[in-house]
């Protein structure tokens, strides 16, 4: 029995593995990458130098790790992208005469890279094309002295690759910001909808997720010495959109027959003004019958077109804006029970196993071992992380046929520029639907490269010593991610949401005892700790999910405790912004401190959870409702010792 259910795991992980995602094409972006690899290609065969342009074009993977951010947060990775592609370039030519080195050196730049990205939670191939530029230059004629030359082409291939992703800023700065602002009360229209259904519990999560996404992406477009009126405006609608949402909070509830159908309409009036750039003012119907609390509602609606037509000038309203700074977040992150901490170390010394393996013998073009290990590696969980495995090894075969019919024509002068801008552009069009038809365009697009730069011309050689390497370091990959976490998350998660909720304990003590008197805003450490504390939290939780052998029953049963956390965690940012807090009576506060402590000892010791009474907050009786729904959802014993 036990062989029959590990076969049919095995078989669900693989069907998994084949599954076209339906994610639509993005062309933008994929047409511009293609420009980005294809320029300099092109403008070395014009200048008759087509090996310079390929070197100069490995800068275009810079432009793989364009997203929908801001551009001022754009600007400044792509910057350093370009930079570090650059400088792994150069290293590398320095070190290729050195394999043990090379190899340790591999390693330091796949858990630098991992962390880095990591801690920043900037999404995108992380580590993996840093290592690539590094792994390749071991490839290369080994001559030391080329460094300079090596980065400076890649670093101007970098710089095409900034230009052409921040295209889009000339005439739409703020574009990101406002999509973000838009799915903002586009959630709200939903979740005023839900109210008085069944799906209010879903609706809600969804609209605190997106406040909180919407919240981060217009975090990492602020800057402190320039701020635009367009800005300013969408700062103040996300915040009259957090008020909005906390006023439906207050006044209704699941319980709550359905609002009139007005109210929904109003406010993606709101998404069309945005829409419009907001140069046209929505107008909206008020239904026949009203009462109090739907009036003041309607009103607190209504308020957003002063947000969205007066001068900021004239609008009676603060902006704060509170960054954390690099340090706190590295600080953070820089922690021996942190996920992104351990990951990077595990990503490393996997990757330097693979670097010593590849380097140790006689393998042709030894660099894809450990490149293919650090694909594999992308992976966020164990089951994902084979799934890398199987789709980079189908894909690479089928792409290495695939070369051999492109290859086999001789391609020369503009064919190759246009074959390499097609590559990468089905590269990047078919990535966000499966890895494994991405595969197959990558392989034919570096054989390409390979042909043209070294003049390789037997290629059933070079397929065949491909295909070897990308099993390799598949294996190694797969190997290393299986004995290192199969179940390292699970095992850490009772920890997790003890240090999580302790760290709600002291910022919701902060901010209704006399000790908020002597912080101002945004400058409360135990913020930090709190947000710190909760993304390790939500990392472990979704690794744990994707570890092959763990208790999908007890970790669903973990599910609403998680999600009354992330609802605490959003109604103690709102109530920073409320001046007026009271100052909650010493036995109060002693007994809700009690009630925090009492649900942290007991999930660190696997023990179920007391219900503890839980005293009045008065003006702010939802955190008092969350920290009960919590109280009640670990009240249930969900660890086994």
């Amino acid at each position: 029995m036990a062989n029959i259910r590990n076969w049919s795991t095995f078989g669900t992980i693989t069907k998994q593995a084949f599954e076209i995602k339906k994610n639509p094409f993005p062309w933008k972006k994929a047409i511009c990458a293609g420009f980005c690899a294809a320029i300099p290609a092109l403008v070395g065969l014009l200048t008759g130098n087509l090996a310079y342009g390929m070197q100069a074009g490995i800068g275009g993977f810079t432009f793989l790790y364009v997203f929908n951010e801001p551009y001022a947060q754009r600007a400044k990775k792509l910057f350093w992208v370009m930079i570090g592609l650059s400088l792994s370039v150069g290293l590398g030519t320095m070190l290729a005469p050195y394999p043990w080195l090379f190899a340790l050196m591999v390693g330091v730049i796949g858990a630098a890279g991992t962390f880095i990205f990591g801690a920043l939670q900037i999404p995108g191939p992380a580590a993996v094309f840093f290592v690539l530029c590094f792994s390749m230059t071991s490839g290369m004629p080994i001559d030391p002295a080329l460094a300079p030359l090596r980065a400076g082409l890649v670093l101007l291939g970098g710089l095409l690759s900034w230009v052409i992703g921040m295209a889009g800023w000339i005439y739409q700065p703020h574009a990101p910001e406002m999509r973000a602002v838009k799915k903002v009360y586009s959630e709200l229209a939903c979740f005023l909808e839900s109210i008085g259904t069944a799906d209010y519990n879903q609706a809600r999560h969804r609209t605190v997720m997106q406040m909180r996404a919407t919240g981060d992406i217009l975090l990492a477009g602020y800057i402190s010495w320039r701020s635009t009126d367009l800005f300013n405006r969408l700062i103040l609608l996300n915040n009259h959109a957090n008020e909005i949402f906390i006023h439906l909070m207050e006044l209704f509830s699941e319980q709550s027959g359905k609002l009139p159908a007005e109210l929904a309409a109003a406010i993606r009036g709101i998404v069309h003004s945005i829409d419009h750039k907001m140069d046209t003012r929505f107008t909206f119907r008020q239904p026949d019958e009203m009462d109090e609390d739907i009036d003041r509602l309607f009103r607190k609606i209504f308020d957003a077109d002063a947000i969205l037509n007066e001068p900021v000038s004239k609008i009676n309203q603060e902006i704060k804006i509170f960054k954390r700074s690099l340090p706190t977040v590295f600080g953070g992150a820089f922690d021996k029970n942190s996920v992104v901490f351990l990951s990077a170390v595990r990503y490393g010394v996997i990757l330097t196993i693979a670097a010593i393996v590849a380097y140790s013998f006689d393998f042709y073009r030894s660099y894809w071992i450990p490149l293919s290990c650090a694909a594999v590696m992308l992976g966020s969980t164990i089951i994902s992380t084979f799934h890398r495995a199987i789709q980079r090894t189908l894909g690479t075969i089928i792409g290495i046929l695939a070369a051999s019919i492109v290859l086999s024509a001789k391609p020369q002068g503009i064919f190759i520029i246009l074959i390499i801008f097609s590559l990468t552009t089905l590269t990047e069009l078919y990535i966000v639907r499966n890895y494994a038809l991405a595969a197959m365009f990558i392989t034919p697009n570096a054989l390409l490269i390979a042909e043209s730069s070294t003049h390789l011309h037997k290629l059933s050689i070079f397929a065949a010593a491909r295909i070897t390497d990308v099993l390799i370091g598949c294996f190694i990959g797969l190997i290393g991610t299986y004995l290192t976490g199969r179940s390292s998350a699970s095992s850490r998660l009772p920890h997790a949401i003890a240090k999580t909720i302790r760290s709600q304990m002291q910022y919701f003590q902060v901010l209704f005892s006399a000790q908020s008197k002597g912080y101002s805003f945004g400058k409360i450490p135990a913020q930090s700790k709190m947000h710190t504390n909760f993304d390790n939290l939500k990392i472990i939780y979704k690794t744990a999910l994707g570890e092959i052998r763990n208790n999908k029953s007890a970790l669903g049963e973990l599910w609403p405790a998680i999600f009354s956390m992330e609802q605490l965690r959003f109604h103690l940012d709102a109530c920073l912004k409320i001046s007026d807090r009271p100052i909650i009576p010493d036995e109060s506060l002693a007994q809700l401190l009690f009630v925090f402590e009492s649900m942290a000892s007991a999930v660190e010791n696997k023990q179920p959870v007391e219900r503890k009474r839980i005293p009045e907050i008065t003006g702010f009786s939802k955190i008092q409702k969350e920290i009960a729904d919590l109280q009640n959802a670990l009240g249930e014993k969900h660890f086994n010792k």
